[in-house]
């Protein structure tokens, strides 16, 4: 799976937060979707309809609620479910989704300089297949990770408008994701 292929053709990720979005992501035109909002209970239902649908899907673990956040919590998952590929803000989870050859996307909130600071450490010592910078609403910042990582970079977080994507893919992002379903037809 290429990731930043999957991109050039869909720069706009529908991020499905509850059942209610799964509908409007399936009719979607997008290949890709992010789950990052589900429970053991529904999961599998969630990433199968996706899949049924042909969709890439890439699950946010950290976010699945009843899930332990180790490598056992992944395990479970791959036992469950068919996803695609993870999101995490975990190190570790990083670590082993690329020992088990798992497609991984690791998330960083940018603060302040410190944490941008941290983040490129992260990257250069995670090398994930591609990073999610939160907040997507940061123009100088992205252009900065952009042009010092060489894995794909999304951004999300605050993502209120066809602007605010616009400013994210000129700043050099390579995806956008957004809950926003108007947004998800651009």
């Amino acid at each position: 799976m290429n990731i930043k292929e999957i991109l050039e053709r869909n720069p706009v990720i529908p991020a499905i937060k509850n059942k209610e979005n799964l509908a409007e992501a399936i009719n979607s035109n997008s290949e890709i979707i992010f789950v990052i909002m589900s429970n053991l209970i529904n999961i599998d239902e969630i990433v199968s309809e996706l899949k049924e649908k042909g969709k890439i899907v890439f699950v946010h673990i950290d976010m699945v609620e009843g899930l332990s956040n180790s490598s056992y919590g992944i395990e479970y998952l791959i036992n469950r479910t068919k996803f695609d590929g993870i999101i995490t803000t975990k190190h570790n989870i990083v670590s082993f989704a690329n020992r088990n050859k798992i497609p991984v996307i690791q998330r960083f909130f940018i603060l302040d300089s410190f944490s941008f600071k941290n983040t490129m450490l992260h990257i250069r010592e995670n090398r994930p297949n591609a990073v999610e910078i939160l907040p997507g609403v940061m123009p100088k910042i992205i252009k900065r990770i952009c042009n010092l990582v060489n894995v794909p970079v999304i951004t999300g977080g605050l993502i209120d408008d066809k602007e605010d994507i616009i400013n994210a893919l000129t700043a050099g992002a390579e995806g956008v994701s957004t809950t926003k379903i108007e947004l998800w037809t651009m």
